[in-house]
């Protein structure tokens, strides 16, 4: 099973981005986008950006993950 999650870029590095994801930083490599943007929120699969999301979008997933990672018992955000 593959999964991807909802980062936001915070900075851009040539064909390379730092990525926030849940507080932690992570790289991401942007080759699969046209024109990324800093700011943007992103599906991050493999250490590749691939796709873009819009806020909603970015935070309706986190809140899915969120409430699944409750359900198996795990910690909550916050």
């Amino acid at each position: 099973m593959c999964l991807a999650v909802p980062a936001q870029i915070t900075e851009i590095h040539g064909g390379r981005a730092k990525v926030s994801l849940s507080g932690n930083v992570l790289e991401a490599d942007l080759a699969l986008l046209e024109n990324p943007q800093v700011g943007e929120w992103v599906l991050i699969h493999a250490g590749f950006a691939l796709e873009r999301l819009d806020l909603e979008e970015a935070e309706e997933t986190l809140k899915l993950f969120a409430e699944m990672r409750e359900g198996l018992g795990g910690p909550g955000e916050g």
